[in-house]
């Protein structure tokens, strides 16, 4: 065979090559391209987290109206003013009722004075009477005498008693007194900071009637303790504990998580219309300095730490498949199917207790279009 034949021989056998490389890539399936996670150690946690905003609270708080209404005449304090308990905070006009406190330590002091009126005359007729008794034993005096002499002494102890009475009547209308000017001053229950005021000096104060709800005069917070209270799904409830840890999240400090602790799980169920059953919870900050100055009513979140396992082997939760099931990248370009044991987990991280190593990848963008096992795959770039 001639030279020149072998090199076409060759030449034709190159392109045949060529034109059958090119079809068979040509009929080839087109990858498809995947986001991958590569699994690794570290701690995952089981957690409940609540199901509506949640509030800050704080410890002590009242929303103070005087007992009875009235024209304000004293306004002691403005809003954000810190006070101390006993102070005074609001008067209303209560002239009438100073008078008429007045009027009863008046007759306090007269019916006392009736006392020593009346006890001093019974004290001299109840030794007269002693007296009288010791000559009637000597038959100096007859018994008449004697007995005359007792019962005026039994009618002036009488007296004495009844001007006793007088006083403690006496002392209880001061009492009522008293209680009839409180009725129209607020003092502080409590040290705290004043949160708002309704109503000026001049302007009527009117108490809330039972059930007919009315801004309070003074709306009182006591901000050195603060905790935050939100709603658990009624499912969740029965896994939240007092004492256990917790992590709190405030919308007023984004990506600053404090720690925290159960303080209270409600005894009852709360229905809302159109919302589901849910159950409060409170929890306390561990470290509220932390937090710097908080203010009451900030939205919050509580996230109770039910386990924790640290150094674990741990795939991204939204890499799992209905049945613990995984995408795995395999070494051929290949999707795998592996199924999982799992262990903890919460909405970012699944403990794998079996069928996974720290090095696998997988795939965690499971919703594209044409993602199953047996396809083959191209890793997005930010995957390379």
């Amino acid at each position: 065979m001639s030279p020149t034949l072998i090199r076409r021989l060759l030449i034709a056998l190159v392109v045949v090559l060529l034109v059958g490389g090119g079809l068979w890539r040509a009929g080839r399936p087109k990858p498809v391209a995947v986001a991958l996670k590569e699994i690794d150690r570290g701690k995952v946690e089981s957690t409940i987290a609540n199901t509506r905003a949640g509030t800050v609270e704080a410890c002590l708080r009242t929303k103070l109206n005087t007992i009875t209404g009235g024209r304000i005449e004293t306004m002691a304090v403005k809003e954000g003013d810190r006070v101390k308990k006993g102070q005074l905070l609001m008067r209303l006009w209560n002239d009438d009722q100073k008078a008429q406190y007045t009027l009863a330590q008046t007759g306090l002091e007269s019916t006392r004075k009736h006392v020593a009126e009346a006890c001093v005359p019974a004290a001299n007729a109840e030794r007269e009477a002693e007296r009288q008794a010791a000559l009637h034993a000597r038959n100096f005096v007859s018994s008449s005498a004697e007995e005359l002499a007792r019962a005026d002494a039994d009618a002036k102890r009488a007296a004495c008693e009844a001007a006793k009475a007088d006083v403690t009547q006496a002392q209880a209308k001061v009492e009522a007194a008293k209680v009839e000017l409180a009725r129209t001053v607020l003092y502080a229950p409590f040290d705290g900071i004043v949160a708002k005021i309704v109503g000026e000096v001049g302007e009527f104060s009117t108490p809330s009637p039972p059930g007919v709800p009315t801004p309070p005069a003074i709306d009182l917070i006591d901000d050195s303790c603060m905790y935050v209270s939100a709603p658990m799904d009624e499912v969740d409830a029965p896994k939240v504990k007092t004492g256990q840890v917790v992590r709190i999240t405030l919308d007023a400090f984004p990506k600053q998580p404090f720690a925290g602790t159960v303080r209270r799980v409600a005894p009852f169920v709360s229905e809302a219309e159109k919302q589901a059953r849910t159950v409060d919870v409170e929890a306390n900050f561990d470290h509220p300095e932390a937090a710097g100055r908080l203010l009451v009513g900030y939205s919050a979140d509580i996230e109770v730490i039910l386990a924790t396992r640290d150094n674990a082997v741990r795939v991204p939760t939204s890499a799992l498949q209905e049945g613990n099931k995984v995408l795995v990248a395999g070494s051929d370009g290949v999707l795998q199917e592996r199924k999982i044991k799992a262990g903890v987990a919460n909405w970012e991280y699944t403990e794998v207790l079996e069928g996974l190593s720290a090095g696998e990848k997988v795939v965690t963008s499971l919703e594209r279009e044409g993602v199953k096992a047996g396809v083959h795959f191209a890793a997005d770039a930010a995957n390379k």
